[in-house]
């Protein structure tokens, strides 16, 4: 490590090889802390780049407890984090609109390190049991038409890094990672990034996998659509922006979607909008990136989707999805 350490400090960049080995032996326990903290530094300081982030990724996915529900061609609906906004839940709001709406999602998490409550977080403290069991989670998709995947019981290759995180407390590379390493390896994604730049990146490894993606990034920084203006799109072949107005709604303003401020508040939230006691800004916010998953599973229009979902939420159905998840729980 302290060779890499060196390497990095002269502004050198990693082969993807090298990069990959690097995360592998993080999670054999080969560095100690400060290594691992030095190392994440780094890209704390300067920007990670693609083959980097190709061989972290590729790291992760060998190391990983893969769970195969690609019987029920789910969607993920993940943002990175880190785009320092304290939001309510939104994708995860989204994930259980777009389950109602019949789109089978598995839904990739964890707790929140760089927010407050992250969505792990918040389903814990709905009485959503965290489980890598194959059966358990096809249970729940089926019936519920989702299934919760909670990073750390299928990433046990992070437990050394998991605590260097925590103490931080800020956005690091692995905020970058986590829509990339779902264990479900689905064939359908939507997922928001913090910046243009990692929005590039994301483009640019989706498109060389079999994938139907939609990656976000709102131009005022959030890392989905946020309706407080324009958000960028890329996806298979094509880039785009999206506008309030092509969901036919108003912009919003930031204040009315921020989250609690702390998991019981951010849960009540959670609670009122799948409840129908959302504000509208709230409703429509989750309704515009429910749309977009829905949208690019089925091929669909981002405003046909945001119907679908509009209709999902009103109706009661993302709720229903939620109650059955929490049933299947209790079991």
């Amino acid at each position: 490590m302290k060779k890499t350490l060196n390497k990095l400090i002269n502004h050198e960049i990693l082969e993807k090889e090298d990069a990959k080995q690097i995360l592998v032996n993080i999670a054999k326990g080969d560095y100690n802390t400060s290594q691992i903290a030095a190392f994440l530094t780094v890209y704390m300081m300067r920007s990670v780049t693609i083959e980097e982030l190709e061989g972290f990724r590729d790291a992760l996915l060998d190391l990983c407890l893969a769970v195969d529900l690609s019987e029920y061609n789910p969607i993920d609906l993940c943002g990175t984090g880190g785009d320092g906004k304290d939001t309510f839940n939104i994708s995860t709001l989204a994930s259980f609109v777009t389950a109602g709406a019949g789109v089978k999602v598995t839904k990739h998490g964890n707790y929140g390190v760089s927010s407050k409550c992250g969505s792990s977080n918040v389903m814990e403290f709905l009485g959503i049991k965290f489980s890598s069991e194959a059966d358990f989670l096809k249970k729940s998709i089926e019936e519920a038409g989702i299934c919760v995947l909670h990073a750390p019981l299928f990433h046990p290759a992070m437990k050394n890094v998991a605590p260097i995180r925590r103490e931080l407390a800020v956005k690091t590379f692995f905020n970058m990672l986590g829509p990339m390493v779902n264990p479900a390896f689905p064939k359908n994604q939507m997922v928001g990034v913090f910046n243009l730049e990692l929005a590039r990146m994301y483009g640019y490894l989706y498109q060389n996998t079999d994938k139907k993606f939609t990656v976000l990034h709102a131009l005022d920084g959030y890392d989905e659509i946020s309706l407080t203006g324009e958000t960028k799109t890329i996806s298979n072949g094509s880039e785009g922006m999206l506008k309030p107005s092509d969901f036919g709604v108003d912009s919003i303003s930031a204040s009315e979607i921020v989250g609690g401020a702390g998991i019981p508040e951010s849960a009540q939230i959670f609670m009122n909008v799948l409840n129908g006691r959302g504000t509208e800004a709230q409703n429509n916010v989750v309704c515009a990136n429910a749309g977009v998953a829905i949208s690019t599973v089925n091929n669909l229009t981002p405003k046909e989707g945001f119907e679908i979902a509009k209709e999902s939420l009103l109706n009661g159905n993302g709720l229903k999805a939620l109650k059955k998840l929490q049933a299947i729980s209790a079991a």
